[in-house]
C-alpha cells in the first residue's frame, strides 16, 4: 500500500484551532499511502491544533491560500475543530479553493466541523453529507441532506462525524484517490 497514491498531491486546509487527530491522522494515512500532503493556511509558519478544548501540538503550514491553487492537487482534506472551521469559512481564499476543486470533481474530504467551510462556499446543495450532529441545520439550510453515518460518500465528497470515523474516513479517502489514479 505505500506506493498507491506515488504522483498524488493532497492539500490539507487549516488554521489555528483544528482538531489535531482530524489533521494529523489523515496526513499520516495518505503519506503512508504514497501521497504528497500540504498544510495550507491563512499564515506562514505553524498552526495550533487543538485535542478537542485544550491545545496541542503545532503544524508546519507548507503554502498560504493567497499562493496554493486547487488546480496543483488531486484532493483536499478539512479536518475539523470548531475555532478552526468558524474561522475558515470566512476566509474568501479558502472557500474559493474549496470550489475550484469541486467544479474540478477533485475528492474533498470533510470531518465534523469542517462542513462548514463547503457550506460556506455553497457546494452542499443537493448533496448527501455526515458531520457532528450540531451541523446539520447548517447542512439542511444550504440545501443539503444530513445523515448520522460513519462516512458518506456523495460524488467527489467524503464526509465523516468524528475522530472516532477516521479509519473509515481515512480508508474511503485512499480508495477514492486510488480509483481516480487508476482511471
Amino acid at each position: 500500500m505505500a506506493s498507491t497514491l506515488n504522483g498524488c498531491k493532497v492539500a490539507v486546509l487549516a488554521v489555528d484551532g483544528f482538531e489535531q487527530a482530524e489533521l494529523v491522522e489523515p496526513k499520516r494515512a495518505l503519506a503512508q499511502a504514497g501521497a504528497t500532503v500540504h498544510v495550507i493556511s491563512a499564515k506562514p509558519g505553524k498552526i495550533q491544533g487543538f485535542r478537542h478544548v485544550d491545545k496541542g501540538d503545532t503544524v508546519d503550514v507548507d503554502s498560504t491560500f493567497d499562493k496554493a491553487r486547487a488546480d496543483d492537487y488531486d484532493a483536499v482534506v478539512l479536518p475539523g475543530g470548531v475555532v478552526n472551521s468558524d474561522a475558515i469559512r470566512l476566509l474568501p481564499h479558502a472557500q474559493a479553493f474549496i470550489k475550484a476543486a469541486d467544479s474540478a470533481k477533485k475528492p474533498i474530504a470533510v470531518i465534523c466541523h469542517g462542513a462548514w467551510l463547503p457550506v460556506s462556499a455553497g457546494i452542499i446543495k443537493g448533496r448527501t453529507v455526515t458531520s457532528w450532529p450540531s451541523l446539520q441545520d447548517d447542512i439542511r439550510n444550504a440545501g443539503g441532506t444530513w445523515v448520522d453515518q460513519e462516512v458518506v460518500e456523495d460524488g467527489n465528497l467524503i464526509s465523516s462525524r468524528k475522530p472516532d470515523d477516521l479509519p473509515a474516513f481515512n480508508k474511503t479517502l485512499i480508495a477514492q484517490l486510488s480509483r481516480r489514479k487508476a482511471a
